[in-house]
């Protein structure tokens, strides 16, 4: 990986995040990707459960796996739903990490399975599905498989090795045909389409990048680095009201500071140690509490980004979702929903 860029212009540290309030505190856990219909916003939680919140109060839509739920173990049949999109005759669509690909009702609750996780499409297995997008008409549905050989409990393992077994899939809701579009990236995570839905956007979280892939027209199946060399490592992406994107850093590569993920990219000795000596639970606590969200325009240029410096208000944050003026800030371990209203900063 190059050297991290300086935080400065674009990037300049500020405390803007610090002006979000917290939503249904204690009572959502991991609300990793939101949704809305109207005034009504969807996530998936930590607990396996697709939730409805209107106005103070939360409703359980569905639960795509079975309880047990609460440990990394228990995730395998609990489920851990992640990228959540509405789709275009209003029902949600859902990527779960070992479970599949999901379409839901959000008034009766019923499930309807596109995809089966786990399974091998063109000798590789969906071991871990993470974001999905979906074109306007419905008929195509492109999601990302993180990798094929690690689980989203074993993130860690992923990031550590930065495996390159990554891919970007279609599924046709027609014909019901699964496709792999593009392979051998470094942790795919989220994806979002481009206005004239031949290409999406990638995040490569463990390159610190974005990657666009061409998905239809004559370009299918090409790709070029959107942006390159990210003061952080970059998870969902969700388009601006301003015609750009919307970006969630997972963590930050500070410059100057300190980044571990740096660090032990060159120096992979060290990095099996550590496996060695200490658990996953122990390793999380390594990495920096910064957030930070920012937006990218065409050509990767960085308009604004708002930051918390030590996650003091917002921690661990995984989706900016813009509704009305105001961001709806996503995290895959705090225990509640952001919200910054943009007049406010």
């Amino acid at each position: 990986m190059k050297e991290p860029p300086l935080m400065k212009g674009c990037w300049e540290p500020n405390l803007k995040l610090r002006k979000a309030q917290r939503l249904f505190e204690d009572q959502v856990l991991g609300p990793e990707s939101i949704a809305n219909i109207g005034d009504v916003l969807f996530s998936g939680t930590a607990d396996g459960k697709i939730v409805k919140l209107v106005g103070r109060r939360i409703h359980t839509v569905t639960r795509l796996g079975k309880p047990p739920c609460g440990s990394r173990d228990e995730e395998l049949n609990c489920g851990r739903p992640l990228g959540i999109r509405v789709g275009p005759n209003g029902t949600l669509i859902i990527a779960d990490a070992y479970l599949g690909v999901y379409e839901v009702n959000p008034t009766t609750g019923e499930t309807t399975r596109l995809v089966a996780g786990g399974q091998e499409v063109a000798g590789r297995k969906l071991s871990f599905i993470n974001d999905v997008a979906v074109t306007q008409d419905g008929k195509k549905v492109y999601f990302t498989v993180s990798s094929s050989r690690w689980q989203r409990k074993d993130y860690l393992n992923l990031i550590m090795e930065a495996t390159a077994d990554g891919r970007v899939l279609e599924y046709d809701t027609v014909t019901r045909e699964l496709s792999v579009i593009m392979e051998n990236l470094r942790f795919p995570n989220g994806i979002q389409l481009l206005p004239d839905e031949e290409s999406v956007l990638v995040a490569e979280t463990t390159m610190a990048r974005i990657r666009r892939v061409h998905v239809a027209g004559l370009n299918k199946g090409g790709m070029e680095t959107f942006m390159d060399n990210l003061p952080g490592f970059p998870d969902n992406i969700r388009p601006s009201s301003t015609g750009g994107y919307w970006v969630a850093m997972s963590a930050v590569r500070p410059n100057p500071g300190f980044s571990m993920l740096d660090f032990l990219s060159q120096r992979p000795w060290i990095k099996k140690l550590l496996f060695k000596l200490f658990s996953h639970e122990v390793l999380n606590k390594f990495v920096t509490r910064y957030s930070l969200v920012a937006e990218l325009h065409d050509g990767g240029v960085c308009t604004r980004s708002f930051h918390d410096p030590s996650g003091l208000v917002l921690a661990y944050i995984s989706e900016v979702h813009e509704h009305d003026g105001s961001l709806y800030l996503g995290s895959f371990h705090s225990p509640y929903v952001g919200k910054l209203d943009l007049n406010d900063v």
